[in-house]
């Protein structure tokens, strides 16, 4: 399934990955994230959390909706206000002329405001339609930019400063159970065992999620203002920090975090990058999706080594998420999805190439 942020999702048939089948699109207005439990689908709707039956894919039924579950600025990664209503799409109507001065951000403790794309918004959102085109897969298997994620028959879904806990035990009759604050401008989630990691604008968060519906703050981890998805392989997190308008930072690098002690989590080594967006690891495989310099692959067997052991290096994809499984490496970018065969990692090779239209 991949979604086209705005629009729905995209159903193919990806048993032979050199030669996917498109199955059929489902329309979802203002869907930005999705999960998949068995055979069922959930995804949001502007601020709402829909489940869908994908039992039969030429006959996908809505069997549930939590309505106003996304109460914060997260809809579609546009702020709303519940009187004004959301704001679904925008276009450029004129060209307004301004100046420098008018243009820098004014630094407040609240975030400011700053121009982006030709719209005035608070730093704590976005005006880019296609900052958000990411592939979600089943149970356990999401990209590292996933907002979404389920883990002991929970559903937890970021909300700007919150996450919300919805049980799907039943899985066609969701249930919102809590909303926790996590910490402002919470971006990205990885499920590992009974342990959540949350990747913010000004660190990781690690949660104990044993008991579903009341996750327990373990520790945190800090780092400089900037945007930051995170992936677990053993004793280490890694996490891309992103600099740019959005991410109010002019970081760009990669930290290896060492978790062996869960409340004392630590940064062992840095390593500089260009604009580094999602990441995914497998047994020591280190996929990196640098921006406009695109996708970079590394054995990270050795945590002080990484950049020394490059295996491959895929320039010609702006790529924004990756997620590594059973030798696949499924890779979006700014037009589509890559797969790459990764069996033999000393000869990578495209499998194919899956084109989504641009928002």
């Amino acid at each position: 399934m991949v979604n086209e942020t705005g629009k729905g999702i995209h159903f193919f048939d990806n048993k032979e990955p050199a030669h996917p089948v498109a199955l059929g699109f489902l329309n979802i207005p203002g869907n930005f994230d999705l999960a998949v439990i068995d055979n069922t689908l959930y995804a949001d709707s502007y601020v709402d959390l829909v489940a869908f039956d994908i039992t039969d894919l030429e006959k996908i039924k809505e069997t549930d909706r939590i309505v106003n579950l996304f109460n914060h600025s997260a809809t579609m990664g546009y702020g709303f206000n519940s009187e004004m209503g959301v704001l679904t799409d925008w276009k450029m109507v004129s060209t307004i002329s301004v100046t420098d001065s008018e243009c820098r951000r004014e630094v407040t403790p609240w975030g400011g405001i700053y121009i982006d794309d030709g719209i005035a918004l608070r730093a704590s959102e976005s005006s880019n339609l296609a900052a958000a085109i990411a592939p979600k897969s089943t149970t356990g298997i999401g990209g590292s930019m996933s907002r979404f994620t389920i883990a002991n028959k929970h559903l937890y879904a970021l909300d700007t400063y919150s996450m919300d806990v919805v049980d799907v035990s039943q899985p066609f009759q969701p249930k919102a159970k809590t909303e926790i604050q996590v910490s402002w401008q919470a971006e990205t989630l990885f499920a590992r065992e009974e342990k959540l990691f949350i990747g913010t604008r000004s660190g990781m968060y690690i949660f104990d999620i044993a008991q579903p519906t009341q996750p327990g703050l373990i520790s945190q981890y800090q780092h400089v203002n900037s945007c930051d998805p995170v992936v677990v392989d053993g004793d280490y997190a890694y996490v891309t920090l992103r600099g740019g308008t959005v991410c109010n930072s002019y970081t760009n690098q990669l930290e290896v975090i060492n978790i062996k002690d869960l409340k004392s989590p630590y940064v062992e080594k840095i390593y500089p990058m260009v604009n580094p967006h999602g990441l995914g690891i497998d047994n020591g495989t280190l996929f990196i999706c640098d921006g406009s310099a695109g996708l970079k692959i590394f054995d990270a067997k050795d945590i002080y080594k990484i950049t020394d052991n490059a295996l491959a290096h895929y320039d010609k994809i702006n790529a924004f998420d990756v997620i590594p499984y059973g030798k696949t490496a499924m890779v979006i970018g700014t037009d589509g999805l890559y797969q790459y065969d990764y069996s033999d990692i000393k000869k990578i090779q495209l499998l194919s190439v899956i084109e989504i239209a641009k928002p």
